[in-house]
């Protein structure tokens, strides 16, 4: 709402969570075979006006979500879902909501505080990305329009429920907007936080490698080579590589200790556990086998692995999560839903390759002419996007073959700039209404021909706000099919989303 208005704040009326209220109360519940846990107190009033107004937030994996605030990691399949986001919920919750906690019980206001935090980390997250864009694409009109379409993304929803996208959104982009401004260690303090969210947060360490390989790579290239020079190339090299090792130990210290964490939790005795559990939950855990702490001496198979890592286990065999696993007549239906960004995604690797052949070839080590001359090229093709479209392509691909196939969607939108980019790109290079020059004039012309049609000329949009998204949605009859196509993905998820989301049926 922030960036959709010309004027506005986080205080300004949110449609996402009236619609989702909306939708909530008109469709019934689909009976999926999703995580419920029961509840082991008996609502109150406002705990039942809460539900109704929130309960669409709560489906799906923020039941997971909720219950580690609620309960900690009970249940060996919680252990999927990184500790910071339910840890940073129940902070807010026993914190700055601990004055309602005569009104509401401990669940409520941990789904209060999960909507709270998210509008904030999503409006964080808009800026971040309007800011590395600034410095990335050098081309504000673009980084604006990437920032506005982020606030619509197809992957909405999920900013808004009760999941760690959007905060994971808000410290990814910050810290490769740090990282390109040189402030290096607070990049790398923020990339650490954000693998405590996510564990797709550890390939951000590729980030680092590559700022580091490109900076030492120019540095060479600056100069002559003599053997005089030895050592010093030598110092710079130890220099390098200590600060990538020290900044990679960083980012993959959260995943490291959240491993141990579960090691010791699941694997060591589990003394006490029928007096440690609530019966309910206790039940829950036989009837579906959930797995909990060891019991009589019975360790999970994990344990026992050369390297017991927790997180691949249960992706493997909760999730059948794995190479080509997914690739099935029965998912064609997923594919299909992931068409558009996978489309989307792949254009716009292959747009910058062709706009950028040698840079591509030489990964971007090779020192320009135009740095030379001082005069970089700007917006999506600039040079300076190579490594995020690498970052993207990567996450398509793994995303693709590796996953369920469903999730891209928020998978990339919450972890690439890449989207909201490209998406900015051809809006701004295709659609006429954008164009800085002869934008005016460009409406003044298509009211023309809409007039000699039976059509008033005062129905154009001459007034339309200076927001560039409301100045294509009050002339959608006058755009071009492209950009009907872009804005049809981003506001169909972002609706489809909330009906089917909020429901409890399949969506991304």
């Amino acid at each position: 709402v922030w960036l959709l208005g010309t004027r506005g704040s986080l205080l300004d009326f949110n449609p996402l969570l009236f619609f989702q209220a909306l939708f909530n109360l008109l469709i019934p519940d689909h009976a999926a075979d999703a995580f419920s846990p029961p509840r082991l107190s008996e609502p109150g009033l406002w705990d039942l006006l809460l539900e109704q107004l929130l309960g669409g937030l709560s489906r799906w994996d923020a039941e997971h979500f909720l219950f580690i605030a609620e309960h900690g990691y009970l249940y060996e399949h919680n252990c999927a879902f990184f500790p910071l986001y339910p840890l940073s919920v129940r902070a807010v919750a026993e914190g700055a909501l601990w004055p309602l906690q005569r009104l509401l019980r401990l669940r409520s206001r941990l789904l209060l505080s999960a909507m709270l935090l998210n509008s904030l980390f999503s409006v964080l997250a808009a800026a971040a990305l309007y800011k590395l864009g600034c410095v990335v694409l050098q081309c504000r009109r673009v980084a604006f329009l990437a920032a506005i379409l982020f606030s619509v993304s197809p992957a909405n929803i999920f900013m808004a429920a009760a999941y760690s996208e959007s905060m994971f959104a808000f410290l990814a982009f910050s810290a490769m907007w740090r990282l390109e401004k040189g402030q290096s260690w607070l990049s790398g303090l923020l990339f650490s936080l954000a693998s405590g969210v996510r564990a797709n947060g550890l390939i951000n360490v590729g980030f680092f490698l590559y700022s580091s390989c490109k900076h030492f790579a120019l540095q060479l290239q600056v100069g002559s080579g003599s053997v005089r020079k030895l050592p010093l190339l030598w110092k710079q090299l130890l220099s390098v590589g200590s600060s990538v090792i020290l900044m990679c130990a960083g980012i993959f210290l959260p995943f490291a200790l959240f491993q141990c964490y579960a090691y010791g939790r699941f694997c060591g005795p589990g003394i006490g556990l029928e007096q440690t559990v609530p019966k309910p939950l206790l039940q829950l855990a036989l009837d579906k086998g959930y797995g909990l702490a060891a019991r009589n001496g019975v360790k999970p198979p994990w344990c026992s692995q050369q390297f017991p890592v927790v997180y691949s286990y249960i992706q493997d065999t909760y999730w059948n999560v794995g190479f080509l696993r997914y690739f099935e007549l029965r998912q064609i239906p997923n594919f299909l839903l992931a068409l558009p960004v996978t489309l989307l995604g792949s254009w716009a690797a292959w747009t910058f390759i062709l706009a950028n052949p040698w840079h591509c070839l030489t990964l971007g080590l090779e020192r320009r002419k135009s740095e030379e001359e001082g005069k970089p090229r700007a917006g999506f093709c600039c040079p300076a996007v190579f490594v995020y479209v690498v970052h993207a392509t990567v996450l398509l691909a793994f995303g693709f073959f590796c996953m369920h196939v469903q999730v891209l969607t928020r998978f990339l939108g919450s972890s690439s700039p890449i989207l909201y980019w490209f998406s900015a790109h051809l809006l701004q290079e295709y659609e006429p209404l954008l164009w800085s020059e002869g934008t005016d004039d460009q409406i003044t012309a298509l009211c023309s021909e809409k007039s000699l049609l039976g059509k008033p000329p005062g129905s154009c949009g001459k007034e339309t706000s200076e927001n560039p998204l409301v100045r294509l949605l009050m002339n959608c009859s006058l755009i071009k099919p492209l950009s009907k196509c872009i804005l049809a993905f981003f506001l169909s998820y972002w609706l489809l989303g909330l009906i089917l989301h909020c429901n409890f049926l399949p969506w991304t």
